[in-house]
């Protein structure tokens, strides 16, 4: 399972999260939104089919944002901020994915 699987799964284990990740891909920046089990990426479109992949494989993850929802960008309520993907690992195993 990669990454942003694990992080949707996340997302439906705990529906009161959003998540916003700042991640890379092949040198360009991109930030995704991750809410109840479904990504969006913020600066780029996005596929209708949610079976298309949001980030390719070789998409790396510079920093994990945890919200709490319902997320408002003009009043973000932040839980954690710039966790590495590391970091972040303790709280997908408390949830079990």
């Amino acid at each position: 399972m990669n990454q942003l699987s694990r992080l949707e799964k996340y997302t439906l284990k705990r529906s009161a999260e959003v998540l916003v990740i700042e991640v890379e891909v092949d040198g360009v920046p991109d930030q995704v939104m991750v809410f109840k089990g479904f990504s969006s990426s913020l600066m780029r479109p996005t596929a209708f089919d949610p079976d298309v992949p949001v980030l390719p494989e070789n998409a790396v993850i510079i920093q994990i944002d945890r919200l709490q929802s319902p997320y408002s960008p003009e009043a973000p309520r932040y839980i954690q901020q710039g966790l590495t993907w590391d970091r972040f690992q303790p709280l997908l195993d408390q949830v079990g994915v």
